[in-house]
């Protein structure tokens, strides 16, 4: 009746109706015209129920409780549906009262997959943890019944929305914590959640804890990437075989630092930055991330001046593009403003930039020409960061979907993407392992397999279901850059 309204009303629809529940209606519009009692399982005040309902032509049935099945009359036609969030063994006894007088019902198990599997996960996580968090609205039905689930398995369960709810409990009496959350519940929420567990927990363990905070502040202000970047840099001018210049290093350094920063803070929303892990450090400090990131682009600029007047050209023109990166270039309603609108454009423009600064600065600076070194060097930085951006879109798949940005994830989808990026890992790996045998570089390139083999951990690793943290994980990602510059150390102790 609602869709029928809105359609005569004139008013231009968008569906965005979940195909699942879309699979629902078409059942019962279908039972329906063939004079089925259609019998919906689920909650009487849910809008997904009182849409589904709608379908039956005012001929349906609702029943929320057992004890509302065995109220019911024998019939002839009926034909049973849930609600796609319905507690699966609730729904399974309902049908069994129903059946008992109506043999001949068509039972349609119609419960969300996603449902039942986080169902399932939540009865065996409650047997593994001393308490279970589980995030999602209060008036939300599926979130409900995964706190209802948890309970039964007599393990303290709190069912909260915010991360501002956890500050008042005491968990000293609980050493492992389980986190769930309800299909709706955004990743951001979870991630805030599992951030404030992690600086809890570790505050229990004086000198992790301290260690840990240290870290993941870093990975929060991108601290953490400045400093892979440095790393890199150091590996590029290694496998160049060209002198090390710790101005080089600096400006791989400040010039991504600055880059991430002013970058998140021109277009908050576009970026990624609200609703992310790094939201609160960012808007507290606002004016001084500013300041740190001007700071650190005319430090990076100097640097290279003094450097080289070419490696200061280079450096100024993927600046000038990275500040350009977010900002609209094209005037009016085009479909392409900006650089970002471009679908799948920033995974490959941070990773061309980062090899830019690493790479070729480094080579530039010291007046080399291309070599095979310097290929080399560009490909182990351009595969690193390309991958680790494009798994941190995986993860935020969710929330890119939500307001619209065309993330390679989102486009191809997340089992083509895990298949590309591990297409690009084993190219870098092969070009790692003939490097020193065609006289590309020296044998640090067998030192740098260490990178692809943490890149092929984190594939496992780095997941919703590994239990941590968006900046753990993030961290984690990030990781492989420092691992470039402990396989260096490797290599200088060894050789």
């Amino acid at each position: 009746d609602e869709r029928r309204k809105i359609k005569e009303s004139g008013v231009k629809i968008i569906d965005a109706t979940c195909p699942k529940v879309g699979y629902v209606q078409a059942i019962i519009k279908k039972h329906t015209a063939l004079d089925y009692t259609v019998i919906i399982a689920g909650d009487r005040e849910h809008p997904e129920v009182d849409g589904l309902w709608g379908y039956t032509e005012g001929r349906g049935i609702i029943v929320s409780t057992v004890e509302d099945a065995e109220k019911l009359p024998a019939m002839e036609k009926v034909c049973i549906v849930a609600q796609t969030t319905q507690d699966s063994d609730h729904y399974r006894r309902i049908v069994q009262k129903i059946q008992k007088k109506s043999p001949q019902a068509v039972v349609f198990n119609t419960i969300c997959s996603s449902t039942e599997r986080r169902q399932e996960e939540i009865i065996a996580l409650a047997s593994e943890m001393d308490a279970l968090f589980v995030v999602g609205g209060k008036n939300s039905a599926n979130t409900r019944r995964l706190a209802d689930l948890a309970e039964k398995q007599n393990t303290p369960t709190f069912h909260i929305e915010t991360a501002e709810e956890i500050k008042n409990l005491d968990l000293t009496p609980y050493q492992s914590i389980g986190v769930s959350a309800g299909a709706s519940t955004p990743n951001w929420i979870i991630d805030q959640i599992m951030d404030n567990l992690t600086e809890r927990q570790g505050r229990s363990h004086q000198k992790m804890g301290l260690l840990l905070k240290i870290w993941l502040w870093m990975v929060k202000t991108d601290f953490y990437s400045a400093l892979g970047a440095g790393c890199l840099a150091l590996t590029g001018m290694l496998l160049q075989k060209i002198p090390v210049r710790f101005s080089s290093i600096a400006v791989a350094a400040f010039f991504v630092y600055a880059m991430h920063v002013l970058n998140r803070l021109i277009s908050t929303r576009e970026s990624g930055l609200i609703g992310s892990f790094r939201e609160k450090s960012y808007l507290r400090h606002k004016k001084y991330f500013r300041l740190a990131a001007v700071a650190s682009l005319a430090i990076a600029l100097v640097l290279s001046l003094a450097n080289s007047k070419l490696s200061f050209l280079l450096l100024f023109i993927i600046s000038l593009a990275g500040g350009l990166y977010n900002m609209k270039i094209l005037p009016g309603n085009r479909r392409f403003q900006r650089l970002r609108d471009i679908p799948g454009s920033k995974n490959f423009f941070t990773a061309v930039a980062w090899g830019i600064a690493t790479a070729i600065l480094p080579a530039v600076s010291e007046n080399q020409t291309f070599s095979a070194g310097m290929a080399v060097a560009f490909v182990l930085t351009f595969s690193l960061v390309f991958i680790r951006s494009a798994m941190s879109d995986i993860m935020d798949i969710q929330s890119d979907k939500l307001l619209g940005r065309e993330t390679i994830p989102v486009i191809i989808g997340k089992e083509k993407t895990q298949v590309l990026l591990k297409i690009i890992l084993m190219i870098l790996l092969i070009i790692l392992l003939i490097s020193p045998a065609a006289g590309w570089t020296g044998p640090l390139s067998l030192f740098l397999v260490l990178c692809v083999l943490y890149i092929w951990i984190c594939f496992r690793l780095c997941d919703r279901r590994s239990g941590l943290s968006g900046a753990t994980i993030e961290g984690l990602l990030e990781t492989s850059y420092i691992i470039a510059g402990f396989a260096v150390w490797g290599w200088f102790v060894i050789r």
